[in-house]
């Protein structure tokens, strides 16, 4: 059977101070590491590729009508967060964060250093992965002790080994064992001498 027709239209282009690469009249996020660089789009019928030294490096539904749209990908922006904590608070790419990220953004956002704490609760979503740290948000949200250590406390618990299954084997002596002292000193070719 032959391979599908891998159809596309394709543009080169530089991507902006601000991670966007423009295609079709619509703006559409890429990692931050790529900004102000050389990157391909590739359009099919209902996605956009973009492309960076020949990989993959952002993928988004296209906009098929409209024209002037931005789609962002919070995901890209992370590492300009490590710079830039208050870009969290007002940055466009940051108001389509999940529900359970948010609502622990509130909840830390009320006490000082709110930004920076955020910042690290979702510099583990490349390491642990963004549904394993949904999950560590809302039992944390559950509990009431909203900090970074409870986030990443969670996190660790979420990703600990499970204990080993506790095996249940009987163990029957062939030999019934002595209770006598001088063997010791048999085994060591001298006999107690007990008086």
């Amino acid at each position: 059977m032959p391979t599908a027709f891998d159809g596309y239209v394709e543009i080169f282009t530089r991507a902006s101070s601000t991670c966007l690469a423009t295609a079709d009249r619509n703006q559409y996020s890429l990692p931050c590491q790529h900004a102000n660089r050389p990157v391909s789009v590739r359009q099919y019928a209902w996605r956009v590729e973009i492309h960076a030294n020949d990989a993959k490096v952002a993928i988004h539904d296209r906009f098929l009508f409209e024209k002037g749209k931005v789609c962002y990908d919070w995901q890209h922006y992370l590492t300009l967060l490590e710079r830039k904590p208050g870009a969290l608070r007002n940055g466009a790419p940051f108001r389509e964060l999940p529900q359970p990220l948010r609502r622990l953004q509130a909840a830390l956002l009320r006490r000082e250093g709110g930004d920076r704490a955020m910042v690290q609760v979702l510099a583990c979503v490349p390491v642990f992965g963004l549904e394993a740290v949904l999950v560590a948000a809302e039992r944390v949200l559950d509990s009431g002790n909203t900090s970074v250590e409870h986030v990443r406390n969670a996190l660790s618990r979420l990703h600990e080994p499970a204990p080993a299954a506790r095996l249940e084997a009987a163990i029957t002596l062939a030999e019934e064992p002595l209770a006598d002292a001088g063997r010791y000193d048999r085994l060591h070719g001298k006999e107690a001498c007990h008086g």
